[in-house]
């Protein structure tokens, strides 16, 4: 029997409308949720993710500014503007859109965000906070996962996960926040040797490498769910993610689409995040 299909898209839609409840009673009060968006050179997907993420901020009633800056901006610059926007109090969340140009010290820019207008949860104490079991703002994509798994009714507490990709951005915070749920975790990478052996006993397995089709069919254990969070660009122009979708699908128990999937939630959070740093 086919998997079911996790519809990451129907559920960021029903999240989106009761955001923008939350949003005009927040209005009401004389508040309005703002987020500032800080674009940094030219890089062409970036642009689309960005464009994205404004429109649906935009959508729930969530006051968005962008802020393009050149390649060619300093250090001091960019640091400069993330001081103004920690100081303005009519911004709720501030966004600084990866990767920035190879000069700029990423993490130097990420720890200049006032941790409690990190709406990514990208700040080092957002992220301690997550390990210590008392989160703030999560990130976005984790936390997207997880909501997509509970919405569904797949049962964490007692069963084996598996994530593949140990970044900071995605797979380290799942793993917590798996952890959190009483789910036993594993950490695959790649230096993990023989990947199969992981999954095939993986009640839960997340992939999250960037690497198209990394997961078959023959890698996945009967009844699993298997959340998807790659997005690849294959030679013909598709979209793939790092799960083979149409191997796993017969074998896996639950199953996200890409595109579809998790893409969606991760905005969602995003807005979560947002309208949650207002209200705060």
């Amino acid at each position: 029997m086919a998997a079911k299909l996790l519809d990451g898209k129907s559920l960021a839609a029903a999240m989106r409308a009761d955001l923008q409840r939350k949003v005009a009673a927040l209005v009401q009060r004389g508040v309005r949720p703002g987020l500032a968006v800080i674009l940094a050179g030219d890089d062409a997907a970036s642009r689309v993710y960005v464009r994205n993420k404004t429109l649906a901020a935009e959508q729930v009633g969530v006051a968005s500014s962008l802020i393009e800056l050149p390649g060619s901006v300093t250090q001091a610059q960019l640091m400069e503007r993330i001081s103004a926007l920690n100081a303005d109090p009519a911004i709720h969340s501030i966004l600084v859109q990866l990767p920035l140009p190879k000069h700029i010290d990423s993490a130097r820019v990420l720890e200049a965000i006032d941790p409690a207008k990190d709406v990514d949860g990208f700040h080092e104490a957002n992220l301690g906070a997550l390990l210590a079991g008392r989160p703030g703002a999560v990130p976005c994509t984790p936390a997207g996962v997880m909501r997509l798994i509970e919405h569904a009714g797949v049962p964490l507490a007692g069963r084996r996960a598996v994530v593949i990709g140990r970044s900071n951005i995605v797979g380290k915070p799942l793993a917590l926040l798996l952890l959190q749920k009483d789910a036993s975790v594993t950490i695959c990478h790649s230096k993990s040797g023989n990947l199969a052996e992981f999954t095939r006993n993986a009640e839960i397995l997340v992939a999250a490498v960037g690497r198209a089709k990394l997961v078959t069919g023959a890698m996945v254990k009967p009844g699993a769910c298997v959340i998807d969070v790659g997005v690849n660009r294959l030679p013909d122009g598709k979209l793939a993610g790092d799960v083979d979708f149409e191997t796993v699908k017969n074998v896996a128990g639950w199953i996200t689409p890409v595109p579809g999937g998790v893409g969606p939630m991760t905005v969602a959070m995003l807005l979560e995040n947002c309208v949650n740093a207002a209200s705060r």
